[in-house]
């Protein structure tokens, strides 16, 4: 209730600085301009088009990050000197924008569905990893060490000591990933013209349909609540034995 009260507030405090004139109509119309274009634009087939564009590219795309960075995580974190000889590649290659490579996925794809993909999958990949290399960190050593003794193997551990005390971990790295995921997506679809919302925010920049612009920006910030909301939601059923749950769920 208090976050739809704020976002209330927002809407209000929006229309008072057009209808005021503190900022220009033209370049910031009304919120209730802006939600009548918006109206417009749900009964668009080709909005609904670029909005499929556009959550297929981040669906794929964080779906592939994550199975990634997981499996890279866990291999990188329990094979022996693994993670040693891949730290300076990890430091050298995360800390590279993911925009910096818009340039190399025209080139090797165009404005196809695999640029936006590139662009998504690196960027979404750090988030995953680097929780993952945390959560096998935070093993506990007496409890990897009692397995070894009843002679577990290494995937056994995995499966019984490593996944459960990672798991939280990368819950926290998908919810992450995800909103970057939708960041990357959007931003490919503006620069590159990949198909998709970004492509159909770039369309009404430059015809100058601004209520139209400021419709699917909108759009592009319900989706990023619905996103976290959800991602929110599988981590709480995922971790409904952990400890961090169950103090949410347990009442005051």
């Amino acid at each position: 209730m208090l976050g739809a009260l704020g976002l209330l507030a927002c809407a209000a405090l929006w229309e008072a600085v057009a209808r005021t004139g503190l900022v220009d109509p033209a370049y910031f119309p009304p919120f209730t301009t802006t939600m009548n274009a918006l109206g417009d634009e749900l009964t668009d087939p080709a909005f609904w088009t670029a909005l499929g564009s556009t959550l297929t590219g981040w669906a794929v795309g964080l779906a592939l990050a994550t199975l990634a960075g997981v499996v890279a995580g866990v291999a990188m974190a329990t094979v022996p000197y693994l993670r040693e000889i891949t730290a300076s590649t990890v430091a050298f290659l995360r800390p590279i924008p993911s925009v910096a490579l818009i340039p190399l996925a025209v080139l090797l794809y165009g404005t196809e569905l695999r640029s936006v993909l590139l662009l998504v999958v690196y960027a979404a990949f750090w988030q995953v990893l680097v929780q993952v290399l945390d959560g096998v960190r935070d093993v506990d050593p007496v409890a990897d060490d009692t397995a070894r003794a009843f002679g577990l193997g290494t995937w056994a551990r995995v499966r019984h000591v490593v996944w459960p005390t990672a798991l939280p971990y990368v819950m926290t790295g998908v919810r992450l990933a995800a909103a970057v995921a939708l960041i990357l997506a959007i931003t490919a679809e503006l620069v590159i013209g990949a198909p998709g919302l970004g492509t159909r925010i770039a369309v009404a920049q430059t015809s100058q349909a601004v209520p139209e612009m400021y419709a699917l920006i909108v759009v592009t910030g319900c989706m990023g609540v619905l996103i976290n909301t959800g991602a929110r939601l599988v981590e709480r059923r995922a971790l409904v034995w952990h400890q961090s749950v169950r103090r949410e769920a347990t009442p005051a």
